[in-house]
């Protein structure tokens, strides 16, 4: 696509992840603690179509070069919409229309429909980490003020990273997450004895009822998966998705999912629910060093408790015997409170390019995040831990 020049770097936009070898890429995305900016994982949702213009996911990822040494790049979308983004913006999409001024196409910064922290630019360790950063900042101001883009976003960002490019100007928008923890248990029953004694009664209860009602419940390691069930996890994502309507998400293609487990199948488990020799539900999940992502589930029957042990005690479990230290389940569900779950604030971070809009969100967004604070440490007190 475009190029541009910096002192001895050049930069590429480029309009596919293909553009760049996986080898290349990887040599700064596997560094990070996050797989989903990692070569294999965003070209499977970019070949299958599944972040494509015609989803109003524009892959738009910007390239520093030190002339055949790719030394930094960053992950990006031009959206036409906020779908996909589990960032509800829709106070500064009326702001601006209050405005008269307008608030789409937008660049975002997030490995797409992918709610988990990590979010950064991929940066050569031998390099000036600041210098190469403030370069692609000033390089997205050009090509959005050139091209008529009203705003750059950067969703679900590593903590560290936010403090960072902070500094260059960027408003901290801050949301929440449930995370559960792993405070070095020993196993699942020292799991248990964190909970006060009536809420461990109902784990212990929910955990039982599988067995009553004849369900067998395993988890798949990476390529142990059977080749076979790629179809069925697919048919359990969409079946979800459908049951949300349209506040669904449901971009993901069956041929993602053939491409995924070919390409990433290291990094994924399955949890797999069947019924003699009838699965019921599956959940999808991805995992990188010391931590593990809830991504998709899905179940093709009504079966009561099925969601918290597939979900969240067999991947707690399989975490605690592997010494996972982080689980993110993914995004919403107060109901994971009662699981051991903590509401973690996570930041996107945003700047506007009508001057007006910017100051306004500036003025109000301290508010806003004190706001949030305050629901985290509300929601936080309700924990039902202790004896």
């Amino acid at each position: 696509m475009g190029r541009g020049c910096y002192s001895q770097y050049s930069i590429l936009w480029i309009r596919s992840i293909s553009e760049v070898k996986k080898t290349v890429w990887d040599e700064l995305a596997l560094a990070l603690k996050t797989p989903f900016l990692e070569w294999d994982w965003l070209y499977a949702l970019e070949n299958s179509g599944s972040a494509s213009q015609k989803t109003g996911w524009l892959p738009m990822h910007v390239t520093i070069w030190d002339q055949k040494r790719l030394v930094a790049a960053a992950p990006m979308y031009l959206k036409t919409h906020g779908d996909g983004e589990f960032i509800v913006d829709s106070l500064w999409a009326e702001l601006a229309d209050r405005l008269g001024s307008f608030y789409y196409p937008k660049l975002v910064g997030m490995s797409p429909f992918t709610p988990l922290e990590g979010y950064r630019f991929l940066i050569d360790p031998g390099e000036d980490e600041q210098e190469l950063v403030e370069i692609i900042l000033r390089e997205i101001d050009v090509f959005c003020l050139r091209h008529g883009i009203f705003s750059c976003n950067f969703h679900f960002v590593d903590p560290e990273w936010k403090s960072f490019v902070e500094t260059f100007g960027y408003l901290a928008w801050k949301h929440e997450n449930f995370i559960w923890q792993n405070c070095g248990l020993q196993g699942f029953d020292q799991y248990l004895q964190s909970f006060k004694s009536i809420q461990r009664r109902n784990i212990k209860r929910e955990c039982q009822s599988m067995s009553r009602q004849g369900l067998n419940i395993k988890i798949y390691k990476g390529t142990d998966f059977p080749a076979d069930l790629i179809g069925t996890m697919y048919e359990c994502y969409a079946k979800t998705n459908e049951q949300y309507g349209p506040w669904g998400c449901k971009y993901l293609s069956l041929d993602f999912f053939e491409q995924i487990y070919h390409l990433f199948g290291s990094r994924i488990l399955n949890v797999v629910a069947s019924k003699g020799d009838r699965v019921v539900a599956m959940a999808f999940l991805v995992y990188k060093k010391d931590r593990v992502y809830g991504r998709y589930w899905g179940s093709l029957e009504t079966i009561k408790d099925l969601h918290f042990n597939v979900c969240y005690y067999t991947p707690i479990k399989w975490a605690i015997d592997n010494e996972i230290k982080r689980f993110d389940p993914g995004i919403g569900g107060k109901h994971k409170l009662r699981r051991g779950f903590r509401l973690t604030p996570c930041y996107s971070l945003h700047r506007f390019y009508d001057r007006r809009l910017q100051l306004l969100a500036h003025s109000y967004i301290k508010e806003l995040n004190t706001m949030e604070q305050e629901h985290i440490d509300l929601v936080n007190s309700q924990l039902p831990l202790g004896q």
